[in-house]
């Protein structure tokens, strides 16, 4: 039986997000908790890559079962960048507004179907003996022309979903954790989530 899962991430909005979709019998701990939480290297050729890597690494330190995940934008006319380079996209330490900024330069003359795009989450759930399962998520999108929205963060004002005619960031954050690719890669580890935390394995 497991009690207690590590959120292996320092990313304060992803946390905020993955806690509100876990089952609630869980108990979570996050960087917070652990002052000397080593930064994982993100050097995987996909994001299922830098999920798996950061888990395992985590795991290993804090003794925890921990879950990690790793999100790209994948734009179709760039193809598909900046996918794994998504947090990075302008450079190493860039901010949310950087990479938003080097988008919209990137997709100038794009326009409609051209500017389609979609959101992949891996989630990867590992054990310290380096045991995991991983799951992915996606949802399409299209690049909006310019940021809408205060909510959300990273490229959520530029990610406009058509079947609810708003961007990520124009929509509450209980509406984003129903449908974004990183609730359903979530609703599709939440089975094996369940195994471990009544069996203490997958």
């Amino acid at each position: 039986m497991v009690d207690t899962i590590m959120l292996a991430t320092k990313n304060p909005d992803k946390v905020k997000e993955i806690i509100k979709i876990l089952p609630p019998n869980i108990k979570i701990k996050t960087f917070n908790d652990f002052k000397n939480l080593p930064d994982v290297i993100e050097d995987g050729l996909t994001i299922e890559e830098n999920s798996q890597k950061k888990a395992i690494e985590i795991a290993r330190f804090t003794s925890l079962v921990s879950i990690a995940d790793d999100t790209g934008l994948f734009v179709e006319a760039l193809n598909f960048r900046p996918g794994v380079y998504s947090s990075r996209y302008a450079g190493e330490n860039a901010t949310y507004e950087d990479n938003c900024k080097k988008l919209l330069e990137e997709m100038k003359g794009f326009k409609g179907r051209d500017r389609r795009a979609f959101f992949r989450c891996a989630i990867t759930i590992a054990f310290p003996d380096k045991r995991f399962v991983t799951c992915v998520g996606e949802i399409e999108g299209i690049i909006a022309l310019k940021p809408r929205g205060k909510n959300g963060f990273g490229y959520d004002p530029l990610f406009y979903v058509p079947s609810y005619h708003m961007t990520f960031a124009e929509m509450p954050l209980e509406l984003k954790n129903k449908i974004s690719h990183r609730a359903k890669a979530i609703e599709i580890i939440k089975p094996i989530i369940d195994k471990v935390v009544k069996y203490g394995s997958f």
